[in-house]
């Protein structure tokens, strides 16, 4: 997929806004708004866009996108933390709002959680209510949605993943929480994603920028975006990106970083 735009902005932590130029069709990786802590250590004053209920419902529905999708990695709070609140309020609103996640997480898992917040599964969640497993694909608007392996965790006990998400004619690996692991290269022969959104925190629970930079030569992307960093004590400071763009160069010279502070949008090009 090139000669494809589409705009990313980074919310602190995990937490991405993927769009296509017009905003037309608008994805969330994960669900950690107005609650994010990831803004804090760069010293940026989080917008009232992010730093509320009220004014994030606002704001999207000034898009007035014709697709919303809310994709959940994991069940880890500075992942969902405003998953619930977010899908309710979006839907409360009248907008055009599915998500996505692993089918027995979304089927099970979390069912209790939906009802009470007063959202119905089949007309929330994707393909009916089912989710999307590994191997499997979600439609929402004109995106298009992957289930890939991640190698982590789940509270409730269902396996973390990543995805594949096609929007705006651009393919993005978003890789969630996960650690390096082979099948990455698999993910880059058989769905030839251009850019990847990684985590590079490092700490107790992810890889960090050095691992990070290999998974980008396995995938064989273009560009990429380091995110899931100084947003806690666990993981590492501002300067993590700057570590992954150093690694990069010495691993994949041929890849651009795109390096960002919260609030930061970039429209990103194939």
């Amino acid at each position: 997929m090139t000669g494809r735009q589409m705009s990313v902005r980074w919310l602190g932590g995990g937490v991405m806004e993927l769009a296509t130029p017009d905003y037309k069709q608008i994805a969330y990786l994960d669900a950690w708004v107005w609650g994010n802590t990831g803004w804090d250590r760069f010293g940026v004053q989080k917008p009232p866009e992010y730093a509320s209920k009220d004014g994030f419902v606002q704001y999207v529905a000034g898009k007035k996108p014709e697709a919303v999708l809310v994709l959940l990695t994991h069940d880890h709070g500075d992942h969902i933390g405003n998953y619930f609140e977010m899908l309710q309020a979006l839907a409360g609103a009248g907008l055009p709002v599915r998500t996505a996640g692993q089918g027995d997480l979304m089927r099970g898992g979390l069912v209790d959680e939906f009802k009470k917040a007063g959202l119905e599964p089949p007309k929330v969640v994707v393909n009916g209510g089912a989710g999307v497993n590994f191997g499997g694909v979600a439609r929402h608007g004109a995106m298009t949605v992957r289930l890939v392996p991640a190698v982590h965790s789940n509270l409730h006990g269902f396996p973390s993943a990543g995805f594949v998400l096609d929007i705006g004619g651009v393919r993005a690996y978003l890789s969630g929480d996960t650690d390096l692991f082979g099948e990455m290269k698999t993910i880059g022969e058989r769905y030839q994603p251009n850019v990847g959104i990684v985590c590079v925190g490092n700490g107790p629970f992810t890889m960090g920028p050095e691992e990070a930079a290999q998974a980008c030569q396995w995938l064989g992307v273009s560009q990429a975006v380091p995110v899931h960093y100084a947003h806690n004590n666990f993981v590492l400071g501002t300067g993590a990106g700057e570590q992954f763009q150093r690694a990069l160069k010495e691993r994949a010279p041929g890849v651009t970083t795109h390096l960002m502070k919260p609030g930061d949008t970039r429209m990103i090009t194939t």
